[in-house]
This record gives structure tokens, C-alpha cells and sequence, in this order.
């Protein structure tokens, strides 16, 4: 009987995790668990690559950890750690760094956008995509979720490995991205041509998996909407009642077609009203779940067996790397 293949994924603890990391990401984790071998981490490494208040980064890693498992992630079936907590990701994502080109990481978008009319930035901001790289590589991850923004990263990492075996043997698995086909993108709220975004400095735009019922009705209610009036899903010509269309479905578990058939004829604010009570309803069990998991302390648990699991493979592939790179390991026998 053959392993199941396996996936790898992960997200910053820094700002709020939003209700587009929930429908883009965190439903698919719940779903992957069930047929893969999961390693699910909070990237705490990556978010130092811009300042971090130290207090605000210790309450967000941890809340994040357990939005994870509020979310429906099984730390039975999955691994659910802290990058920190596991030393061989900085290891070998220094040597990572080694094999990547100055040319590769300034052609990063990502690193372009949080540059981006600044006076000095931070060499960590600069490598990290090769710490992501192996991030993946450390874990020998067959799949890897990604939304459009991350699949330069991908792309990155891919070349890695198989830049790795060529001068040293095949060592490393080349992952593939896995794209989910519904709700991998969720826009802001207030111009669909952009990603919700935690860290959109409106909070407005974005729907925080903690926000209170108020809240969520009354960013919906102000959420932007096309010209006329009618519900209908058509990106091109009415990206906003698309977008939010698409949070509809997503949250209802009805098709597109569906939702519009549902709403024919009636106006926008019926729709958003309902689309208001259907995120509330949505949101609503998973931070009763929230809070139970950090009033218990059993976070701190999950994350330490979590870490266990993930070290155990973690040390495998960065032995088998360092003897393919020629590195004299400790105990070793010539």
C-alpha cells in the first residue's frame, strides 16, 4: 500500500486572519487532512522580515494557532506547529539561499510591493522566498496549496529542488501546486480588483474571522457594489456582487448558479443582508471553538506534539542534504 502523498502549507501570524485566508485556505486544510499527510504551520520566521512589536507577535502566533484548529484541523491528522519551534527550516533555508540567484529573488513581486518606497530594507525580506523554499523542500511535500499571489514562490521552490538534484542527486521531491477550484481568492470588500487582505490598512475591506456580528453586517452592508442592481455572477462587468457572490456561496454551500437564482429580481440589499446572516452563521461556531481552545491553554500542547512530528521528518531531509552536500556530520564514519 502506497503513502498518501503529502502537502504542506502555511500562514503568517501577523494582522488578522480573515475571512478569505478562512474560504481560501483554511477549508481546504480541513479537506486535505482527510486524504494526505498534513503540515500546517504558523511561519512566525517570515514575519520578522518586517518589524514586529514582540508582545502583538506572541498573542497573534498563538491566536492564529487556534483559529487553525477552531477552523476544523485535527492535530490527530495533522501537524499543526510553529516554524520556530522546528531549527532545521533556518538551516536549510540558509542553504537554499546559497543555491538561489541574486536575479530570482529581486524579480519577486512580493518582495517589489513590501519594498516599495521604502528607505532601507531589511536583507531578511530579500531571501525569505528561499526560507519558503524550504519551508516545502524540508518536508518533501507533494502539494503545496497556493492562490495566484504565491505561485511565483512555487515556481521558486521548484527550480530549487531541481536545481539541488542535479548537482547533487536527487535528494529532494519537486512539489506541485494544489489550486482548489472554488474560492481560492476572495477580494477586499471595497474594490474586488484586489485581495482581501489582513493587512489593508482599511478595516473596512476585510472581514476578520474574530469580528463580532455588528461588525460583520455592517462591513457587508457597506461592502461596494456594481452599477444597476441585478445579482448576477459576472467578474469582468460586475466584479464586486461577484466577489461577493462568491462569499455567498462559499459560506451557503450553494452553487453560483444557485445564488443567482436565489436573488433574481431582488436588489442589493436584500442580498447583502442575507449574505451578512450567512457569514455571522458561518463564523459564528468556529469562534465559540476559538475561545474554548485558548481559555483551555491547550494550544500550547498541540503545537509541542505538532512540532514533534514535524521535526522528526524535518531532521530526515536535512541529514539526507547535508550528506549529499558533503558536510561532515557529527558520528559520522568515513
Amino acid at each position: 500500500m502506497s503513502k498518501p502523498l503529502r502537502v504542506l502549507s502555511g500562514i503568517q501570524p501577523s494582522g488578522k486572519l480573515t475571512l478569505g485566508n478562512y474560504i481560501g485556505a483554511m477549508k481546504n486544510f480541513v479537506a486535505l487532512q482527510k486524504e494526505y499527510e498534513c503540515f500546517f504551520m504558523i511561519v512566525d520566521l517570515h514575519a520578522i522580515t518586517v518589524p514586529q512589536e514582540p508582545a502583538a507577535l506572541r498573542e497573534q502566533t498563538e491566536a492564529v494557532a487556534a483559529l487553525f484548529i477552531a477552523a476544523g484541523i485535527d492535530p490527530a491528522h495533522a501537524a499543526v506547529f510553529l516554524q520556530s519551534h522546528v531549527p532545521q527550516h533556518a538551516e536549510l533555508g540558509w542553504i537554499m539561499t546559497t543555491l538561489s540567484y541574486m536575479g530570482e529573488l529581486e524579480r519577486m513581486t512580493q518582495f517589489k510591493d513590501k519594498s516599495e518606497g521604502k528607505d532601507a530594507v531589511g536583507a531578511g525580506l530579500f531571501v525569505y522566498p528561499s526560507l519558503m523554499a524550504a519551508d516545502i523542500l524540508l518536508y518533501q511535500a507533494n502539494l503545496v496549496p497556493v492562490g495566484d499571489d504565491q505561485k511565483q514562490h512555487l515556481e521558486l521552490t521548484r527550480d530549487l529542488a531541481g536545481r539541488f538534484n542535479f548537482k547533487f542527486g536527487d535528494t529532494l521531491t519537486v512539489p506541485e501546486p494544489y489550486i482548489p477550484k472554488v474560492g481560492a481568492r476572495i477580494m477586499s470588500l471595497d474594490d474586488a480588483s484586489k485581495k482581501m487582505s489582513k493587512s489593508n490598512p482599511n478595516v473596512g475591506s476585510y472581514i476578520a474571522l474574530l469580528d463580532s456580528p455588528d461588525d460583520i453586517r455592517k462591513k457587508i452592508s457597506r461592502a461596494k457594489t456594481d452599477l444597476g442592481r441585478e445579482i448576477v455572477f459576472d467578474p469582468q462587468n460586475k466584479p464586486e456582487v461577484s466577489n461577493l457572490m462568491s462569499i455567498y456561496s462559499n459560506c451557503s454551500g450553494l452553487s453560483l448558479e444557485e445564488v443567482q437564482a436565489r436573488f433574481d429580481g431582488q436588489g442589493y440589499g436584500t442580498f447583502k443582508k442575507e449574505l451578512a446572516e450567512q457569514v455571522v452563521a458561518t463564523l459564528e461556531p468556529l469562534q465559540q471553538r476559538y475561545r474554548e481552545i485558548r481559555e483551555s491553554g491547550a494550544i500550547h500542547d498541540i503545537l509541542r506534539d505538532g512540532a514533534e512530528k514535524a521535526q522528526a521528518v524535518a531532521e530526515a531531509t536535512t541529514r539526507r542534504v547535508k550528506e549529499a552536500m558533503g558536510f561532515l556530520l557529527p558520528g559520522a564514519k568515513r
